[in-house]
This record gives C-alpha cells, sequence and structure tokens, in this order.
C-alpha cells in the first residue's frame, strides 16, 4: 500500500475509536433491529441461527468465519454453515425491508446512493468468484473476490443497502464450476 493510504488509514482508524458507552445496550438493539428480518425465515433454526451470524459479524472475534462464532455462541457448527451456505431463503424481501426502515429513519429528498466496488484478497479454486483481478484497494491485479457495494447516504447517516459479488467471466465460462460454489444460474 502507498504512504499516503496508508498515513490515511492510520488517521480514520484513530477517528473510528468508539466510546465504550455508544456500544452499550448494542446487542439488545441489534436483536431489536434484526427481528423483522428474522421473522421472513419460516424455522425458529434458521432465526437463530441468522441472529447468532449477525452478532458473530459484528463481534469482536478477531477471524469472522462460521467456525469461531459458533464456538464463541457454544452452536453448532455444521447447523451455522449449513445456514449460511445450503439454506435456500429469497433475500430480496429482506432488503425491500432494509429500504423500507432506511426511508422512514434517515430518508431525505436529497440522499445519495453511492456505488463502490471493493476488492478483497483471497486464494483458493472454490470461493465463489475468485480470480485474478484489479483489486482497487490495493492497487494491483492480484487473486481476489471483488464485490460492488450500494449505500444510501444523507448528511446526518449512511447505510449499506446492497452488495453484490462480481463473477469473472472465466467462472461464468464454467457452469460446474459455479454450481459447486452454489452460484445462481440467473438472479
Amino acid at each position: 500500500m502507498e504512504r499516503r493510504f496508508e498515513l490515511r488509514k492510520r488517521e480514520i482508524e484513530q477517528d473510528a475509536k468508539i466510546d465504550p458507552k455508544a456500544l452499550a445496550g448494542s446487542v439488545k438493539r441489534l436483536q431489536k433491529f434484526g427481528q423483522p428480518f428474522f421473522q421472513h425465515f419460516r424455522r425458529s433454526e434458521t432465526r437463530q441461527n441468522a441472529q447468532i451470524f449477525l452478532e458473530g459479524l459484528l463481534s469482536d472475534i478477531p477471524r469472522k468465519n462460521i467456525e469461531s462464532i459458533a464456538y464463541r455462541y457454544e452452536k453448532d457448527r455444521q447447523a451455522l454453515q449449513r445456514f449460511v451456505g445450503q439454506t435456500d431463503w429469497d433475500h430480496k424481501p429482506l432488503l425491500q425491508l432494509l429500504v423500507t426502515q432506511v426511508v422512514e429513519e434517515i430518508g431525505e429528498e436529497d440522499g445519495i446512493l453511492v456505488f463502490d466496488p471493493s476488492g478483497f484478497e483471497k486464494d483458493g479454486k472454490k470461493s465463489a468468484g475468485v480470480g485474478r483481478q484489479w483489486l482497487g484497494r490495493f492497487g494491483k491485479v492480484d487473486n481476489g473476490q471483488v464485490g460492488t457495494f450500494l449505500a444510501y447516504v444523507t448528511r446526518k447517516e449512511h447505510v449499506l443497502v446492497n452488495a453484490k459479488l462480481f463473477i469473472p467471466q472465466e467462472w461464468n465460462d464454467a457452469p460446474a464450476r459455479c454450481k459447486r460454489a452454489r452460484i445462481p444460474e440467473k438472479e
């Protein structure tokens, strides 16, 4: 990473320090926030796994993977893995619910949408979309995944409202590989 970016990154990290008082009651607030979303899941086990997965992603555990999250919350790793990788559920109603909440809570007439592609270094041939491609935040072509993120921004707040994984052409040319990685044929 170039020195100017490294310096700016340190400045941002220093500015991002959170007063512990701000986090008081955050788990209860997160559970309240998640309830309307989790109600879209038909089974109670699925609702519980969704809650645990979300809490794990937002927790202080250093590695945000299924095994670490399951261990932290003393849950069955395989059940959590099935929720993330195999449970068939439609995300579109959840996104619509999020958009409705965002409009109600922070909507402004002059709010804007911001698109941001971001790359993540990643090796291997099995994770969806991994390939040699431009990873903008690292300023180079390397092995990784690229996501496109959509945020709604106002003068007061900003919130992520959608994200899509970019699938390189080499993956689209290999239907069996896409099937193994559970990439849907159409979206």
